[in-house]
């Protein structure tokens, strides 16, 4: 063991383990979730991988003798100039080192992300072999140790968080014996969790926040883990559209970065809370919730017309609940019960009794 056991008996994790005896066979068998399949503009959506790009997607020109985008074609040039030099001498460089090289030139960080993006889907490479990299914001805490690039050795499990690595690529000799990796939504829900030493109590467990929309090094993280490691994956967001949304970036990714869908997605993510049928069952007042905007029910109304919902009922059925009742919750609500309510109570008995979907 890498870790010594400090959290509940093994009995605790019979159900995880169940889940995980099925998570590998269904990788064995080819991967898939229980059904789904769809189309959507350039992305096709496959249920083993997620949203990815389809072969005879619409493709747009820069030309150089074109008025209109001669300074884009000028801008591309530059900026694969710099790559060029990057991968000669093998080192490496973010987005926002190369935008202050020249930030007159380019304008603003915008420009030169899109321009990156562009690239790396032209090339039909990762970002990562382009030797560009993403600045991280994501923590990383738990039953986790690896050795970073320069030889750096990391030990997440401490009582404050870990930032997540810029270069997931590089990392290595990762040694966890978790049962699980609890993505949270918001970082003021994860420190919470830190605070209340859930990692502890919970152990051998990892919990990963990407602090809101995650950005590419935590699903990258997320992603390497999943590969290396096949533990249960379970996401704690509120129960809003936002937070569903931020759920479905890293089980089935973003149409933005759906030509990098085989390195991102995790379709074995399961949704372990804040549900909303929760919010009823548990007897959260009305007092604590909050109306949904116009702009949130059009977004509602938007994931439920995607096509990887079709193969999660479970899912719609909760959306559609959100929908009836027209409200929407943060977990913030469950301090109403009791202070250490999501903690000591919600958490453990979802994981202990199989509460996800």
């Amino acid at each position: 063991m890498a870790f010594a056991p400090r959290g509940p008996e093994a009995s605790f994790f019979q159900v995880l383990d169940q889940h995980r005896a099925s998570l590998l066979a269904a990788l064995r068998k080819g991967g898939r979730e229980p059904a789904g399949g769809g189309t959507h503009l350039a992305t096709r959506f496959e249920d083993s991988v997620g949203l990815h790009m389809v072969s005879h997607c619409t493709t747009r020109k820069i030309k150089s003798d074109s008025p209109k985008s001669v300074k884009t074609f000028a801008l591309i040039l530059k900026i694969l100039s710099m790559i060029y030099k990057l991968v000669q001498s093998n080192t490496y460089a973010t987005k926002r080192d190369i935008y202050y090289t020249d930030s007159q030139l380019f304008g603003n960080q915008t420009v030169v992300d899109n321009i990156i993006n562009d690239i790396s889907c032209m090339l039909k490479v990762p970002r990562r072999s382009l030797h560009i990299l993403s600045t991280s914001k994501g923590l990383i805490a738990g039953n986790l140790r690896y050795i970073e690039e320069d030889g750096t050795k990391v030990n997440c499990a401490c009582a404050t968080a870990v930032a997540v690595p810029s270069n997931i690529q590089g990392i290595q000799n990762l040694i966890t014996d978790a049962k699980f990796l609890l993505i949270v939504e918001k970082d003021a829900t994860f420190q919470r969790l830190l605070d209340d030493s859930f990692c502890t109590k919970m152990s051998p467990c990892i919990m990963v926040t990407g602090k809101g929309v995650p950005d590419l090094n935590t699903r990258l993280l997320v992603k390497k883990l999943w590969d290396t490691f096949h533990v249960p994956i379970f996401t704690l967001v509120d129960a809003d559209p936002h937070g569903i949304e931020i759920m479905c970036i890293y089980k089935y990714g973003s149409m933005a970065m759906s030509f990098e869908a085989h390195n991102l997605t995790v379709p074995a993510i399961r949704w372990l809370g804040l549900l909303p049928s929760d919010i009823k069952r548990l007897n959260i007042p009305k007092g604590t919730l909050i109306p949904l905007t116009k702009q949130d029910q059009m977004k509602l109304d938007s994931i439920l017309k995607r096509p990887y919902i079709t193969c999660q009922p479970f899912w719609r059925k909760e959306m559609e609940i959100m929908a009836d009742s027209k409200m929407k919750a943060e977990i913030q609500a469950l301090t109403f019960l009791s202070s250490d309510y999501l903690s000591r109570v919600y958490l453990p008995n979802k994981l202990k009794f199989g509460g996800w979907i």
